[in-house]
């Protein structure tokens, strides 16, 4: 109950501006004051909700089935590749400028090369997902690294730490703040890739979901669709978020 209070406490005005939203829809629907194809009531939103929720959820694991495995693709790259190339300097100063180049060409632009060469589509969108999400962190890792308190690896000598134990006991947690911050926002951009992809050749999935009936005409169900993404990917975002909280609790913020 007192961690209900507290959470109130901290986030009523937060919840004032959702219900404002939500008021707001409902006078602008039931009153005509915009486009009422675009616009259905929130009751017809609400019929949406109990009509779909077993498609909804079944479309949700299809998501999940795809992003899951991106996110973990993307992360093992990143850490490998920024671990390389922010611990030597040299070969930073050589590929930074290649990755840099190859970080600013959307995924989108490469969709119509990956569909081709690859076997199927999941596996195309896979790779484009993997592409659009991997930048942020591998830059993040890359920052963290370069930034290191030179004391850290002072210490890491004196203390006879060399090779792995250097790495996983000095490098990677002093760098851990900036790689989780740029993993967070790898994250966001991950969602933004699978909804495109999606959208535009799965048989399943949120995104699909949303573009099958705002194809058919049926707004209410594009809009109950569109919200129970939002809801779903926020859930997801705040539970990293928790986990990078806990991760840094040793930082001063």
């Amino acid at each position: 109950m007192k961690k209900v209070i507290n959470f109130i406490k901290e986030y009523w005005i937060t919840m004032l501006i959702f219900a404002g939203l939500v008021v707001g829809y409902k006078v602008v629907a039931d009153n005509g004051l915009a486009n009422t194809f675009l616009f259905p009531p929130v009751e017809g939103i609400m019929l949406s909700f109990e009509e779909n929720r077993e498609t909804m959820f079944i479309n949700m694991l299809h998501s999940m089935a795809l992003l899951a495995p991106s996110i973990i693709i993307s992360l093992l790259i990143a850490l490998v590749v920024g671990t390389i190339v922010g611990m030597n300097k040299k070969l930073r100063k050589i590929l930074h400028p290649v990755i840099y180049t190859f970080s600013v060409v959307p995924s989108i632009l490469l969709s119509p090369f990956v569909l081709l060469m690859t076997p199927s589509f999941w596996w195309a969108a896979l790779i484009l997902i993997v592409y659009g999400t991997v930048w942020a962190t591998l830059f993040a890792t890359i920052t963290g690294i370069m930034t290191i308190d030179k004391r850290y690896l002072d210490n890491a000598a004196t203390l006879e730490l060399h090779g792995l134990k250097r790495l996983t006991k000095i490098i990677l947690p002093a760098a851990s703040p900036s790689i989780l911050s740029g993993f967070v926002n790898s994250l966001r951009s991950s969602f933004v890739m699978l909804v495109y992809a999606e959208m535009y050749g799965a048989k399943y999935g949120m995104g699909y979901f949303v573009r099958k009936y705002s194809e058919f005409g049926l707004y209410r169900h594009t809009w109950s669709g569109f919200i129970f993404m939002v809801i779903v990917l926020l859930i997801v975002m705040q539970i990293f978020e928790r986990i990078k909280d806990h991760m840094l609790r040793w930082t001063i913020n």
